[in-house]
């Protein structure tokens, strides 16, 4: 399943936050990404209609299983990405900010390929 970029990172987003914290609300995704509570708003409104986002209530946001797949595919990309340049010698900032554009563009047999070669050198081999 592919959806855009930016939709990608408001999941990860909620993901990540929701590592974090026990509830994630709107106005939480929207400091983290900087942008304003409307946006944020009008996005999780599409995200519920199109079956990532659940909302309870209390405004409490949880990503129902599709969500948290595109989520979690997401989220190991840019830990690894960012893993794999910091290795290389990029300082930490930069790794995190190329990872998170790389991490949307890799095909998954490139991806793939990464993950084996880091796993490679954890290993020793």
């Amino acid at each position: 399943m592919k959806i855009h970029e930016a939709a990608e990172n408001y999941l990860e987003c909620i993901l990540v936050l929701g590592k974090e914290k026990a509830h994630v609300r709107s106005i939480d995704v929207a400091h983290h990404m900087g942008v304003t509570k409307p946006t944020v708003s009008f996005t999780v409104k599409q995200f519920r209609e199109n079956g990532y986002v659940e909302m309870d209530e209390d405004g409490f946001l949880t990503l129902t299983p599709m969500g948290l797949e595109i989520a979690e595919r997401v989220y190991e990309r840019h830990v690894l990405l960012e893993e794999l340049l910091c290795a290389i010698g990029v300082d930490a900032e930069t790794a995190k900010e190329d990872a998170c554009r790389i991490e949307h563009d890799l095909s998954d047999v490139t991806f793939r390929k990464i993950k084996e070669y880091v796993q490679k050198i954890k290993e020793g081999k």
